[in-house]
């Protein structure tokens, strides 16, 4: 990949973190301003790796030269499944910790000899970051 596809990608990606929060979020901190920041910062993210993945890829596969480059960039999108799997375990996991540990505290405040059933739950939520953090080492041990 070029020097110039790399600088515009990493452009690319600041401004998509930087611009929708910059322009929705400005101002009163309301839930639907945050959610209109989010969702514009998450479609820009994604269209920018979807032009990536299609600069990175475009071209004739099938040539003499680029066939070593075909393995290169096989380790690459493997490199991409691991990330992926741990990135995405680990927010869903921190998703599910945030709704259980409110709910534990405020059950603790409440009542406290629930404690230790509590931290279960919260401990099952942890368990899939776990989950995809094994599954990105499978997948780092087969490249």
């Amino acid at each position: 990949m070029s020097l110039m596809v790399k600088i515009t990608l990493a452009a690319a990606l600041i401004l998509s973190i930087g611009v929708p929060f910059g322009a929705f979020a400005a101002g009163e901190k309301t839930r639907g301003r945050y959610k209109t920041a989010l969702g514009a910062n998450l479609f820009l993210f994604f269209g920018t790796m979807i032009l990536a993945a299609v600069l990175m890829f475009s071209g004739n596969a099938m040539a003499a030269e680029e066939t070593a480059a075909a393995g290169v960039s096989a380790t690459g999108l493997g490199y991409i499944s691991a990330a992926l799997s741990t990135g995405l375990s680990c927010l869903g996991g921190g998703i599910a910790v945030s709704a259980a540990a409110s709910a534990a505290l405020g059950a603790i405040s409440e009542d406290s000899s629930i404690l230790g059933k509590s931290l279960i739950f919260v401990g099952l939520a942890e368990g899939v970051c776990l989950y995809g953090l094994i599954i990105s080492f499978m997948i780092l041990g087969q490249l």
